[in-house]
């Protein structure tokens, strides 16, 4: 199909929270990108607390990952499938379905060691159910380019969210929190980096101390005080003072580390820790973007940390000399981006285009990403 031409693409996204897959729908040509409709399947319990040892266990069975490679795989032909019949398109219409599995582990090249980062969610499973073609595996190609295989996000806010006169940022709060830089000078180059947790030990804690997925707008921190030496404590991670190009996962940061810190400051009531875990949040996101780029005029949020009330108040009053709104100001529900993200990177692999940037991920060069899994009707016209 020649550049230019308008189809449609799914994206799945089953992110570091582990808690629904996103899936979005879109129309675009590679530079224009129209948000069609979207939809959110939850993750079953049981299926999430595998999922969740999986990527915290520093032993697994091949086994497991087998099984829950193929689990995840059906479960995310469902989403695409149950996303369509929400928006009244017919499989047959869908180019591809662009997948971005579930991160099991994450190691970035450190020390001289071979780097790698590894999703599961069988694409040819996806395939195979939905007739759709499935482009996957996104992040190895730039890991084999020398890169980090994350944030892979920054080029697609570049597509669609930069302006030209404005130094803006485009702040992704999922599990973890990442920061596309996006340069209001049109020769001057886009790059973001992980910038430490987002949601992850929020979440994390909320789980275990009150058996919900998440705290809601942030309400149960709220009712806590900063605990200032704990704070001081989760500060001195050596992620957070390491130069860009860098991203991380939950392999850093874990309720095990959380309680080596907790274990040399006993006492601290659970909602004190919930505040502190917030405040950490806040100020890694907001010291990455004001360290990073100084003249920013503009911090737009998006994934679920958006939705946190008491955490977004917080980084308004950080970063109080910038605009601090969501990507619903720009057009997209903050909810909504990374789906996007992957249904656009999935039309930028069947194009034979870059995906990555080098800026970003520290890859050698821009790299065509991801495997391509045909469908039904791809098939038949080989």
């Amino acid at each position: 199909m020649a550049s230019g031409v308008t189809s449609l693409y799914v994206g799945l996204l089953s992110g570091t929270s582990i808690d629904a897959i996103d899936a979005a729908v879109i129309a675009t040509d590679g530079r224009r990108v129209s948000l069609l409709e979207t939809s959110s399947k939850a993750i079953p319990a049981n299926l999430r607390h595998r999922l969740l040892v999986l990527t915290e266990a520093p032993l697994v069975s091949l086994e497991e990952v087998g099984e829950l490679d193929r689990i995840l795989g059906v479960l995310l032909a469902e989403a695409a499938l149950e996303l369509l019949e929400k928006a009244g398109i017919p499989a047959r219409d869908v180019r591809a379905i662009g997948s971005h599995g579930q991160t099991v582990r994450h190691r970035p090249p450190r020390g001289g060691k071979y780097g790698f980062s590894t999703q599961i969610g069988d694409p040819n499973t996806i395939a195979e159910l939905t007739g759709i073609c499935t482009v996957a595996d996104f992040r190895r190609r730039d890991v084999a380019a020398g890169g980090q295989g994350a944030p892979l996000v920054p080029a697609f806010h570049d597509r669609i969210f930069r302006e030209p006169g404005i130094d803006r940022v485009i702040a992704n709060i999922g599990g973890i929190s990442n920061i596309s830089l996006l340069p209001g000078e049109s020769i001057a180059p886009v790059s973001g980096f992980d910038t430490g947790p987002g949601n992850t030990l929020m979440d994390a804690w909320t789980l275990r101390h009150r058996d919900q997925p998440f705290d809601r707008g942030g309400q149960w921190a709220k009712t806590g005080r900063l605990n200032e030496d704990l704070l001081g404590h989760l500060m001195t991670h050596p992620f957070l003072t390491m130069s860009p190009p860098k991203s991380t996962g939950r392999e850093e940061f874990n309720l095990a580390w959380l309680g080596e810190a907790l274990s040399a400051l006993p006492g601290i009531e659970p909602q004190d820790v919930q505040a502190t875990l917030l405040e950490f949040t806040a100020r890694t996101l907001s010291n990455g973007i004001r360290l990073s780029i100084p003249t920013c005029k503009e911090v737009f949020l998006c994934g679920g940390g958006a939705m946190n009330h008491f955490l977004v108040d917080r980084l308004k009053a950080l970063l109080a000399e910038q605009r601090v709104a969501t990507t619903e100001s720009l057009g997209v529900h903050p909810d909504w981006v990374e789906a996007c993200a992957f249904a656009w990177l999935a039309h930028q692999t069947l194009e034979g285009e870059s995906g990555n940037l080098p800026a970003a991920t520290g890859a050698s060069r821009q790299a065509c990403l991801g495997g391509i899994y045909p469908g039904e009707r791809l098939l038949r016209t080989l």
